[in-house]
């Protein structure tokens, strides 16, 4: 199949969260595959170029775009993806892109999106090579099945061709005052937009490009369910109910050329679920790393890699964690960055427990490994989370994680039974500080029981939620949809 994959972000060239690590894994598993793959971003000036060996297409420089009333030139360049054959294809507009910035808060940020859809499109058109599959990714490349409906409609080489929408996180969908429809180039097209947003003013990206997608997919078949619902659907529920034949979940998966204790680069000391024994060696490095004492060797560590935001359940931590400090001998490390007043209760409980605490601000990718590979649990009491992905890092790492059932966590972490002895976690279901206390207690106490606390860890660790599973699900989805 050919497939076109149109994204804001693409790791290593740009990642803000999760977005971009997922692209680069379907765009790298299905060129594996054997499908021809193409990729598409900004070439933002927030990552130096010079080292991914970008070479500029010739037959299409200082291409003419036409916005509305606005003039653009663009030029293409491309590279490899880094370990694969799928070919990246940047859309260099300085006037757009040369922000120092994935994402502002600028006056034409819906025209930075527009514009890397409209040029995704342009660019097979000058290529000649028609996608089976344009697969458009969050609000920001939303409109790209409008403008096959619209401006190309009458372009011979799309007719067959289909459109895939995946949601990352349905609470960001482009909101923008609806005279933008003139910048899009869409205005004799009005009619292809939600009347009811146009007629209050306004234009959703997100809102409009699932009412156009041929299907729509999320990252977690939980989180496919959670957006049909008042609670989590963020007033697209009802729209998405409609559309439910449509709509599928596909769990992300993970790289564990990248994510696996046996073989990863990132830490000093290597272990399996057949030998554990390295799993020791590495909490004592991250317990000197934190500067926390080496008592706390045989006691709990508990960890979080997160940004600091509301939806991943900060507000939890902050009503429960002074108390299970003073109550249970452990240490507690956090890496992150985010809103200034989380950041700052982190800052703040270090001083209160110097001992016990460590916050190291901001991302560290290394370190996000060595805390995977030395901690005893990780903490992810999210609000909501469509899929989330460092619970399953934590899986294969046994590093047991303490999460509330939702979204992708509901999908990959599972309640440990005492009488089974199955499960492979500890989960909680209302959105309480009551529940995260009782999650986070029901660990802490078992921890001590050696022989219980491994076989929780050796669960996890046996799951299998690689790509190489996971894009057979994509495959399926694109070779059904080009048969309809």
């Amino acid at each position: 199949m050919n497939i076109c994959l149109v994204s804001a972000e693409i790791t290593p060239f740009a990642k803000m969260g999760g977005l971009g690590d997922v692209i680069a894994a379907i765009g790298k598993y299905l060129a594996r595959d054997g499908h021809q793959v193409k990729l598409f971003m900004p070439l933002y000036n927030t990552f130096a170029a010079n080292a991914f060996n970008l070479r500029p297409i010739r037959f299409s420089k200082q291409v003419k775009l036409n916005m509305g009333h606005k003039r653009f030139k663009i030029n293409f360049f491309y590279t490899l993806l880094p370990g694969s054959r799928a070919e990246v294809y940047f859309v260099d507009c300085p006037q757009l892109y040369q922000r120092n910035a994935v994402y502002t808060s600028d006056p034409d940020e819906h025209l930075r999106f527009a514009v890397l859809t409209r040029a995704a499109i342009k660019l097979c058109i000058l290529q000649n090579w028609a996608p089976d599959i344009f697969h458009i990714n969050d609000w920001h490349t939303a409109l790209l099945p409008l403008y096959l409906k619209s401006i190309y409609a009458n372009e011979s080489m799309f007719q067959k061709t289909k459109t895939v929408l995946t949601i990352h996180n349905i609470g960001y969908q482009g909101v923008f005052e609806a005279d933008v429809i003139n910048d899009l180039g869409l205005s004799e097209f009005h009619f292809l937009f939600d009347s009811h947003d146009l007629y209050h003013g306004k234009i959703n990206f997100l809102k409009n490009g699932l009412l156009h997608a041929h299907k729509i997919t999320t990252v977690s078949p939980t989180y496919a369910q959670e957006i049909q619902t008042p609670e989590y659907g963020a007033s697209l529920d009802g729209l998405l109910r409609k559309r439910a034949r449509d709509l599928i979940g596909i769990l992300n998966g993970v790289d564990y050329h990248e994510w696996n204790p046996e073989t990863d680069k990132q830490i000093p000391f290597h272990y399996s679920i057949k030998n554990l024994a390295g799993k020791r060696k590495n909490k004592s490095v991250l317990l000197e790393r934190a500067g926390l004492y080496k008592k706390w060797l045989s006691k709990p560590m508990v960890a979080i890699i997160s940004r600091l935001v509301q939806q991943k359940g900060i507000n939890l931590i902050m009503a429960v964690m002074d108390d299970i400090l003073r109550r249970y001998e452990m240490s507690f490390v956090t890496l992150g960055s985010g809103d200034p007043n989380y950041e700052q209760y982190f800052f703040s409980l270090q001083s209160q427990f110097p001992k016990q605490v460590k916050f190291f601000h901001g991302y560290d990718y290394p370190l996000s490994h060595l805390i995977e590979a030395g901690a005893d649990i990780f903490l992810m009491p999210s609000q909501y989370e469509p899929c989330g992905l460092n619970q399953i890092y934590s899986l294969k790492y046994g590093t047991v994680p303490v999460v509330r059932k939702t979204g992708g966590l509901a999908d990959t972490v599972t309640l440990y039974d005492w009488k089974t002895q199955t499960g492979d976690g500890f989960v909680f279901e209302h959105y309480t500080a009551e529940g995260l206390r009782w999650a986070l207690e029901y660990a802490l106490t078992t921890y001590p029981y050696r022989s219980v606390w491994r076989k929780i860890m050796k669960n996890g660790m046996q799951k299998d939620f690689s790509w190489e599973k996971q894009i057979k699900e994509y495959e399926k989805l694109y070779t059904e949809l080009i048969s309809e």
